[in-house]
């Protein structure tokens, strides 16, 4: 059943916690858009790459992020300056990188003035690690959807598997935490739950137990 108010929601969290899987779906069946941010700096990532910039100099990704075109598919893919990229922002040196350039303060700035944009008029479902928090710090509902280290690893290991791309799980588990650490202790804008959130651990819920909580609240207040 589709809300009459067409509102915007937020969902953070840590990597692989299902924010864009379960976005996504929440997404369906509200009849709105959806974003999963996370893209979009990975598409910066792959265009310093492409352009020989090393990704932590700062000046040279900034001003890639700024200039370069990023158009999101409603969360399906993603095209950088016209070409589809959308396989590539799993890549394993997109991967090690993107961290560091999701952190440049530069980079941020500029893409959180795009993610304002997508989001203006309401309808929409945005995912990533500092929505509630700065990006739609307006957002009508905020949700901070979370699980242990260990389930996120087993998911992101399934999902690398079912890709063709076999890594070990203690290697996958590792990734995960640095990339955890990573993104909670930048300066700018770290990875914490909003203080008007609702916090969904899902260790023990399933994908449609997580969406229909989600659903749940999203119609009672439209």
């Amino acid at each position: 059943m589709q809300p009459a108010t067409k509102l915007k929601v937020a969902i953070d969290g840590p990597v692989s916690a299902g924010k864009s899987t379960a976005g996504q779906k929440l997404a369906r069946r509200l009849g709105y858009r959806f974003l999963d941010t996370g893209q979009m700096y990975r598409a910066v990532t792959v265009a310093a790459l492409d352009a020989g910039v090393t990704p932590s100099d700062t000046p040279a990704v900034t001003a890639l992020a700024r200039k370069c075109d990023i158009q999101v598919r409603n969360g399906q893919g993603i095209t950088l300056d016209g070409r589809d990229v959308t396989q590539r922002l799993r890549d394993a040196e997109v991967e090690r990188n993107v961290s560091a350039v999701s952190a440049m303060p530069g980079v941020r700035a500029a893409l959180v003035e795009k993610q304002r944009h997508i989001a203006a008029g309401g309808g929409i479902v945005m995912a990533g690690r500092d929505i509630g928090t700065v990006v739609l710090k307006d957002a009508d509902i905020k949700f901070y959807l979370d699980a242990s280290p260990e389930t996120r690893a087993r998911r992101r290991h399934d999902e690398m598997a079912m890709q063709g791309r076999k890594e070990p799980y203690d290697d996958v588990l590792a990734a995960l935490k640095r990339r955890d650490r990573l993104d909670s202790t930048r300066t700018d804008s770290p990875l914490r739950p909003a203080t008007d959130a609702e916090v969904i651990n899902s260790d023990s819920l399933t994908l449609d137990q997580v969406v229909d909580r989600m659903e749940a609240k999203v119609t009672a207040m439209a």
